[in-house]
């Protein structure tokens, strides 16, 4: 294809590159910010086998991978999972699961402002700028990444994905040299001597589960996991927009997986080791506010501890940003596809002069920033929970979408064989993914999870209550589907180019 700007329906423009398209997926899927707060969640449910919780989820989110860059080669489409349920399993299905994608960019939008708060705040006081934050400072800059987020999302996603891949790229070599540098002391025995970070060791009992710990608790810790690499799929909602998507748009999603995968399971074994193995150490890295900023300031100098702090703001601020691209991306596709006659490209199917969707953009703001201010005012919540609360609701939603997208790569490769240069006993990777995330949401949910005080876990309440006003509204009004059904029968036959292994 031309390397033009051509215009798409809806107005969408090709104009991004592969990079670019790995920008968005590795911006949302943040792993500077996510390799940084995300595990100790996690360790609360596994102690010291962290690493095997993330190990795990890496193997999910790979053989997910396998489904969507299947889909990606045949279907092009701003909706993603929307477009590619719909089209397999059919549009009521389509619009489901997208509207659970959609609620799951939003809720990790939230997530993800809450992280700039938390990290932008630890900064400020760190270096004097902000000595005494209230209890509500966070939320200042929970509502400047929003509204930067939104601004940011309106100019030509060309720019915003390449600034999102610059700004997460230098945050990582920062995160791998650190890493490197803990990991040659542990290697070498030359830990601190006393304090936190005594009892650091290199030892591989980092992926086995402690005595005393129930092997099946290990997909408790997945969910973080599958938090941390979620994301990976967002390049799918640039279909539209990338100037050579059969390739690029599967290229960018299965090398961020992969990347992923080594990275995470790489840097939370290298985290935990240089916390230590034992109750102490566990104790400690479930503890921690900013997981490498510790680290590096106990192993390498207490300057450091700042720049990882300052880093893991601006990535959560990217990932912010790229939740708003995506679930842009998912209002815009369904506004067009669901309008009726002559509407198709107002509203919030509505593009500005460079070629983005405004008004969805601003759409999914909203609903973030009422996502945060429920949660503030009537909950009580602070920038910690809302962080907590959103991830764990957005990932479980998540695994939903992610079923569905199996189950329809599954549906159009080997039922319907309309790949068929794709061999039948490849079907045994997307039936895998099915087993992995399937044990994964009902150990969720089966026995009902409390907190450690008792009090139980209202996440999976909320997240079924996101999918069942999904399932009613597409079940009361039929009409939008039979529209949405022949908006991707539309776009899918005159959209067809070869597609290759």
């Amino acid at each position: 294809m031309a390397d033009v700007e051509t215009p798409r329906t809806g107005g969408l423009r090709r104009s991004l590159s592969v990079w670019q398209a790995i920008g968005l997926s590795v911006a949302l899927m943040a792993p500077s910010m996510a390799a940084n707060i995300n595990p100790q969640a996690t360790a609360g449910t596994v102690g010291r086998a962290v690493p095997l919780a993330f190990l795990l989820a890496a193997v999910g989110v790979l053989l997910v991978a396998y489904g969507f860059v299947r889909l990606c080669q045949h279907f092009q489409h701003a909706g993603s999972v929307y477009a590619f349920v719909g089209a397999t399993l059919g549009p009521r299905a389509g619009l489901f699961s997208g509207f659970g994608l959609l609620g799951t960019y939003c809720f990790y939008g939230v997530v993800t402002a809450s992280a700039t708060g938390i990290f932008g705040t630890a900064f400020l006081q760190e270096v004097g700028i902000w000595p005494n934050p209230p209890a509500w400072g966070p939320f200042v800059l929970v509502a400047l990444a929003l509204v930067g987020a939104f601004l940011l999302t309106v100019v030509p996603a060309k720019r915003g994905t390449s600034v999102l891949l610059t700004v997460e790229g230098v945050t990582v070599a920062l995160i791998l040299v650190i890493v490197a540098v803990v990991l040659v002391r542990l290697l070498g025995g030359s830990t601190p001597d006393e304090g936190t970070f005594a009892g650091g060791s290199f030892t591989l009992d980092v992926f086995s589960v402690a005595p005393g710990t129930d092997v099946s608790a290990v997909f408790l810790g997945v969910v973080f996991g599958f938090l941390s690499f979620a994301g990976f799929e967002a390049a799918a909602t640039l279909g539209e927009e990338a100037r050579n998507p059969r390739r690029d748009i599967p290229r960018a999603i299965l090398g961020t997986a992969l990347f992923g995968g080594v990275y995470f399971v790489v840097v939370t074994a290298v985290e935990m080791m240089a916390f230590g193995t034992d109750d102490a150490g566990v104790a400690a890295f479930a503890a921690s506010p900013s997981l490498l900023g510790d680290i590096g300031t106990a192993y390498i100098g207490s300057w450091i501890g700042d720049l990882i702090t300052l880093g893991a703001a601006i990535s959560a601020f990217g990932c912010c940003l790229a939740c708003v691209v995506g679930a842009s991306r998912l209002v815009f596709a369904f506004a067009r596809d669901t309008a009726g006659e002559g509407r198709s490209t107002s509203g919030l199917a509505a593009v500005n002069r460079e070629g983005a969707p405004a008004r969805a953009a601003l759409a999914a703001t909203v609903v973030m920033a009422l996502i945060v201010l429920v949660s503030a005012l009537f909950f009580g919540a602070e920038a910690g929970d809302t962080f907590f609360w959103s991830g764990t609701i957005g990932t479980l939603i998540l695994l939903v979408a992610y079923v569905l997208t199996t189950v329809g790569a599954i549906r159009l490769v080997f039922v319907q064989r309309r790949m068929p240069h794709v061999p039948m006993w490849q079907v045994v990777v997307p039936v895998a993914a099915l087993v992995v995330l399937g044990y994964t949401i009902v150990r969720n949910v089966f026995p009902y999870p409390a907190y450690a005080d008792g009090a139980p876990f209202w996440f999976p309440v909320v997240a079924g209550v996101w999918l069942l006003a999904g399932l009613v509204a597409v079940l009361a009004v039929p009409a939008v589907a039979r529209r949405a059904g022949r908006a991707l029968m539309a776009a899918e036959l005159g959209d067809r180019e070869p597609v290759g292994t």
